[in-house]
């Protein structure tokens, strides 16, 4: 894993991809794994979170054992679309005292495609640490590149996600980590770092 600068975007990757993970019911999970992108029932018109964070996701999902969150998809995209994502993003939350005032913020906030939060990551037995993880959420024309143009494959990672939590319900944590999927840290341009307030 990463070292824990506080905001950081930790993931596993290769040199032109990056991988997210999202969780579904399995009438969407199902159709997208065949397609290799997503299909009706997914809706295009609601906004989509995907999440670099492979224990972010398992804390969201409850090692995908949540209502509609019971198939954990892992989706390589491309590096590219990823960045398209956060130079047209929005912090979803207002900060006092910085160089736009709320109302400019509100109105950026509406009009940007992209939202991003930075929320506490979890270790592998779901507790909150003192750095942050970024959650990344696609609407509108966002959506439409994320599904038409970005993705390169989809995979399902439930079975993993519960043969982790298998493993610390015997309290076998060494083995749980042993099946954690290697995360690095994604490098980004110095202006990109400064727009995401990772600086």
């Amino acid at each position: 894993m990463a070292s824990n600068t506080y905001r950081a975007i930790r993931a596993k990757q290769t040199p032109s991809t990056i991988t997210v993970y999202q969780a579904y019911s399995p009438e969407i999970a199902e159709p997208a794994l065949k397609a290799q992108k997503f299909v009706p029932p997914f809706s295009r018109e609601r906004m989509t979170w995907i999440k670099p964070s492979f224990l972010w996701m398992a804390y969201r999902s409850g090692w995908a054992t949540k209502s509609r969150q019971e198939r954990v998809l892992a989706i390589e995209i491309t590096r590219e679309g990823f960045e398209w994502a956060l130079r047209h993003s929005c912090l979803s939350h207002y900060t006092p005292g910085e160089e736009t005032s709320q109302e400019e913020w509100r109105k950026k906030l509406r009009a940007s495609p992209v939202r991003v939060q930075w929320d506490p990551e979890r270790d592998i037995s779901m507790r909150s640490l003192s750095y942050r993880s970024i959650q990344i959420g696609l609407s509108g024309e966002a959506v439409g590149r994320y599904i038409d143009q970005w993705i390169i494959s989809v995979t399902d990672v439930t079975a993993t996600m519960r043969l982790i939590d298998g493993y610390l319900k015997i309290g076998d944590v060494q083995a749980a980590k042993g099946c954690l999927p290697e995360e690095t840290p994604f490098a980004l341009p110095e202006d990109l770092q400064e727009y995401l307030k990772m600086k």
